[in-house]
């Protein structure tokens, strides 16, 4: 009898399950369960449609419903399971019982909701649903003043949007500067003043109080500590919470960040169940300390790693180092790990090199300048965190000094690195270099 594999979520880490079990075991029956209309969108995409860089929402498609069809997964669109028993193995889908060899949970992530009054009025975005997000473009057009809560990695992308838009766009967020649990003040700032030039007021170390409506019920101003904003529309974007609501109902465990506890084949405390991507908690590599509500590619990565043990393959998932990357404002910012503030804050000792570097020969045309921050821990001086900001180059920066923490590397290995020099694409000083020299300086090494 083919195994009968049942995947709950069709985002990224649902889908990368899918694809994965059908690679491993060509008979499986699988079945994905899906709330939305459709599955295997990027969301991280919906701010540059909103901000006119990519054309169209179709784009944010990574397949067609055909093609999925095709390839024998089934996808059981606008359907949601409403419970899962982990001791007869089956989910309960429209009140009847649905029987399973393997589960994936890969239920994702959903905004922290403002516990504010007016937080039920009309003109309140959370932007991640893509049919929602195309309703919310055409709004777009008519709103003239819009605030978008938190500065988290999707509301720089929709300040920065909205601005490209032409709506007089305020950022409300309480901590003291952008993206402040990964980044420091230094590696915000020119973010933060080219947000400035392009006509965004911010408003840091300010907490929302109420949302104000109109007498339609309708967003007409946010009241905050710093005063009343009068907008047309509110864009919430703040930290993203685990939904674990329905396999903790089934006595799935959960820890401290709020993920379910995976083992590194990605199975949770219940026989026969995984789960992956934003629902799931991993261990750093560096502090070992569980962490959660991570990027797409790590949600695919586990969502193949599950999809494989689910289907009786065997494949590991190793701790993260959580490099990342993005666009806001003008500038393109990244990193590893940990900044300065958030290595001080969790007390991890550390030594740190900075510079001032450049991405193409000083003569190029478009060289863009690009700063980098290392961070290595004391003695060793093995590489535990990075940052940078610069126009370009940092995607790929960020990978590098990824697989540099992972591997033990030092600052001494990066000071001596060698670099591409071509004028279009490499300076002659590589910046990371130049950083670990900085670092190794400052040691009197």
């Amino acid at each position: 009898m083919a195994k009968r594999i049942l995947i709950i979520g069709g985002g990224a880490a649902g889908i990368g399950a899918a694809g994965a079990a059908r690679g491993t075991d060509p008979t499986a029956e699988i079945t994905v369960y899906t709330e939305y209309q459709d599955a295997a969108y990027s969301p991280c995409g919906i701010p540059y449609v909103h901000g006119g860089e990519i054309p169209d929402f179709e784009r944010l498609f990574l397949g067609t419903k055909q093609q999925y069809a095709d390839q024998g997964i089934d996808i059981r669109y606008e359907t949601a399971v409403e419970a899962i028993d982990v001791r007869a193995k089956t989910v309960t889908v429209a009140g009847r019982p649905v029987p399973y060899d393997s589960l994936v949970v890969a239920t994702g992530w959903d905004y922290g909701r403002p516990d504010v009054p007016g937080n039920d009025l009309s003109g309140i975005y959370y932007m991640k649903n893509i049919r929602e997000a195309m309703e919310w473009d055409k709004t777009l057009d008519g709103v003239r003043s819009a605030v978008v809560l938190e500065a988290g990695p999707l509301g720089m992308e929709m300040v920065t949007a909205l601005c490209h838009r032409g709506i007089e766009t305020h950022l409300v967020d309480p901590s003291p500067w952008a993206l402040s649990m990964a980044t420091d003040p230094d590696i915000a700032k020119p973010v933060q003043d080219s947000w400035l030039e392009m006509g965004a007021t911010l408003h840091f170390n300010t907490k929302l109080e109420a949302i104000l409506g109109d007498a339609a019920g309708k967003v007409r101003a946010v009241a905050t500590s710093d005063g009343e904003i009068a907008c047309d529309l509110l864009v919430v974007c703040t930290h993203k919470e685990p939904q674990t609501r329905l396999g903790a109902a089934a006595g799935l465990t959960t820890g401290s960040a709020g993920g379910f506890i995976v083992d590194e084949t990605m199975a949770t405390s219940a026989p026969h169940v995984w789960a992956a991507g934003d629902c799931a908690e991993i261990p750093h590599g560096v502090s070992n300390v569980p962490v959660q509500g991570l990027s797409g590619s790590h949600a695919y990565a586990q969502g193949k790693v599950a999809g494989v043990n689910a289907a009786g393959g065997k494949r590991a998932y190793q701790p993260v180092y959580v490099p990342w990357g993005m666009v806001a404002g003008k500038w393109m910012i990244g990193g590893v790990s940990f900044s300065e503030t958030l290595a001080t804050a969790i007390g991890i000792p550390y030594v740190m090199g900075e510079a001032q570097g450049i991405s193409r020969a000083r003569y190029f045309p478009d060289m863009k300048p690009v700063k980098v921050k290392l961070l290595a821990e004391p003695g060793s001086l093995r590489l535990i965190g990075a940052q940078m900001v610069g126009g370009e180059g940092i995607k790929e920066r960020a990978d590098f000094l990824a697989m540099a923490v992972r591997t033990g590397i030092t600052l001494r290995d990066l000071a001596t690195m060698e670099n591409v020099y071509s004028p279009p694409i490499g300076a002659l000083n590589e910046p990371i270099a130049m950083a670990a020299q900085n670092a190794l300086s400052r040691l009197g090494s």
